[in-house]
């Protein structure tokens, strides 16, 4: 972990409203929808092993998170009611997808739609 890593101060799950909301030392909070998450986990099933080999993932929709497990002191292991459960969310992942939220969500909805499919 960088020597100058953000760390939550608040994390908190709605399960109603499959929101993961996390508050950061450095005053950042952001609202996670499941789906987004999901779609942009650090495991190799969605990314690949190397560049270019990403996974679209599709019908995600509907996805909620089931469980926020700790990972030491420097992640969580998000586990999703669609039996995913491999990615390890570090602190400095989740605040960069948070940071970039609305670009990376975006790209998502766009590379959907370019091959062929809706969020369902």
């Amino acid at each position: 972990m960088r020597k100058n890593t953000v760390r939550p101060t608040d994390i908190k799950l709605h399960q109603k409203s499959r929101i993961l909301e996390v508050v950061f030392t450095d005053g950042s909070r952001f609202e996670f929808p499941a789906e987004y998450l999901r779609v942009y986990s650090p495991s190799a099933e969605v990314r690949g092993h190397g560049p270019g080999q990403e996974v679209l993932q599709v019908g995600k929709g509907s996805v909620n998170i089931v469980g926020v497990d700790p990972v030491g002191t420097y992640a969580v292991l998000l586990r999703f009611d669609d039996g995913h459960d491999t990615g390890i969310y570090s602190w400095d992942l989740l605040h960069n997808l948070g940071l970039n939220q609305e670009a990376l969500w975006n790209e998502y909805l766009n590379r959907l739609e370019q091959a062929g499919h809706g969020r369902a």
